[in-house]
């Protein structure tokens, strides 16, 4: 990782804080251990129409702004802050999550925006030089190039939330936060993230044509939102982080290996040239990584359980099958690919997860959405941002028509 994701946080500034996307599962979670140290203010809380939950969390940590992506939902949302007498300015559309996110007040920002949606105010954050607390893996998926490349153009602190890049972060050598050497240089062998394996890690694969998204949306482990836990249990959220993990530390795919860990203790691992292997370990619960982040260096309290490993069961780990999850292999050979793969990757995945959640599709149709789309478009360079949105408008546009199709 380089050494812009480490910088220590400037001194003298703020806890000034800007949610992006809380009111998901993400956004809440942050909320909460926001709530146990007072010397967190949030500035903004942005969503993208749920008016009634936004209203809620704004009367409560009453934030200068509020912006809700859809413009009626922000009229609505203004009208009913209005009644209650409450200061908090509404803003509307992606230009006001740009705006909180890069305003000169904010401190940290907290990117939860899911999917594609995410890109744009995040990668803000960024160029204004925020301490980032990046959970949208979406943005490094999409442009991770261009992603990095603005990073280390700013003095912005990029921190990973994910429970699977935060355990590699905290593993990493001592040395790999002051400079930007090579991860193998430092003696790291290879970065081992962690999957649960989803609800669907032992059904005969015959009766995968028939899940259903209330089925997908039951994780065994995690309480998340439903395109997550959809992308969970077809291990694409894996695919994803494979992608992310060799942006985040600077390594290829070639040094990033996945292990099926039904229990969710061990988040991920950091294996070294001398037969060493640290893993960070935790009770399965996002106000952990939540509250390193917030805090980093420091720590913090986060509310969530402590782990008491003699009431564990054995710990097990086992190899991923990618027969049973395809949308995993998908992610790894995007990895390799690079370029604008990943970009079609996401966008026909975003697609493919929505049609199922709405009945369109079945769930074994998710991965063959994906493939059919990355195969019938050529994978580019990534030169700009507005490149990277002009793919993903094309994948979501083809991988829209092959559903129609089916």
């Amino acid at each position: 990782m380089s050494d812009q994701v480490h910088h220590a946080p400037r001194v003298g500034v703020t806890r000034s804080i800007t949610l992006l996307g809380a009111t998901g599962s993400i956004g809440k979670s942050t909320l909460e251990v926001i709530a146990l140290h007072p010397q967190y203010s949030v500035f903004a809380l942005t969503a993208n129409n749920n008016v009634a939950q936004l209203l809620e969390q704004c009367l409560r940590f009453a934030p200068r702004y509020a912006v809700m992506v859809d413009e009626p939902a922000a009229e609505e949302l203004a009208r009913a802050l209005a009644r209650h007498g409450s200061a908090t300015r509404v803003l509307a559309g992606p230009q006001g999550l740009s705006e909180v996110a890069s305003h000169p007040e904010v401190d940290t920002v907290m990117a939860a925006i899911v999917g594609a949606a995410g890109l744009t105010s995040a990668l803000a954050a960024v160029q204004h030089s925020k301490k980032v607390l990046l959970a949208n893996k979406e943005a490094l998926v999409m442009a991770g190039d261009l992603f990095m490349e603005a990073l280390a153009q700013s003095q912005a602190v990029l921190l990973p939330i994910d429970s699977e890049h935060n355990a590699v972060f905290q593993c990493l050598p001592p040395s790999s936060r002051s400079c930007a050497d090579a991860l193998p240089a430092q003696g790291v062998r290879r970065i081992v993230l962690t999957a649960s394996g989803g609800p669907f890690r032992e059904w005969p694969l015959e009766q995968l044509l028939a899940v259903t998204p209330e089925q997908a949306c039951k994780h065994p482990n995690w309480s998340m939102g439903r395109k997550i836990s959809v992308d969970s249990a077809s291990m694409m959220n894996k695919g994803l982080e494979v992608i992310e993990a060799c942006f985040l530390f600077g390594v290829g795919p070639q040094l990033v290996d996945v292990l099926i860990h039904p229990q969710s203790i061990v988040h991920s691992m950091v294996e070294y040239a001398d037969g060493s292997v640290l893993a960070q370990m935790g009770s399965p619960d996002m106000r952990i990584p939540i509250a390193h982040c917030l805090a980093w260096p420091q720590r913090i309290a986060s509310g969530a359980a402590f782990l008491d490993l003699t009431r564990q069961s054995a710990l097990q780990f086992f190899t991923p099958d990618l027969e049973r999850f395809p949308c995993l292999r998908l992610g790894m050979e995007a990895a390799r690919a690079g370029g604008t793969a990943p970009t079609i990757l996401n966008a026909a995945n975003e697609v493919a997860v929505d049609a199922f959640l709405k009945g369109e599709s079945g769930f074994t149709a998710i991965p063959a959405i994906i493939e059919q789309t990355l195969a019938q478009m050529t994978c580019r360079k990534a030169e700009s941002v507005d490149m990277i949105r002009q793919v993903d408008e094309q994948a979501r546009a083809l991988a829209r028509r092959l559903i129609d199709r089916r």
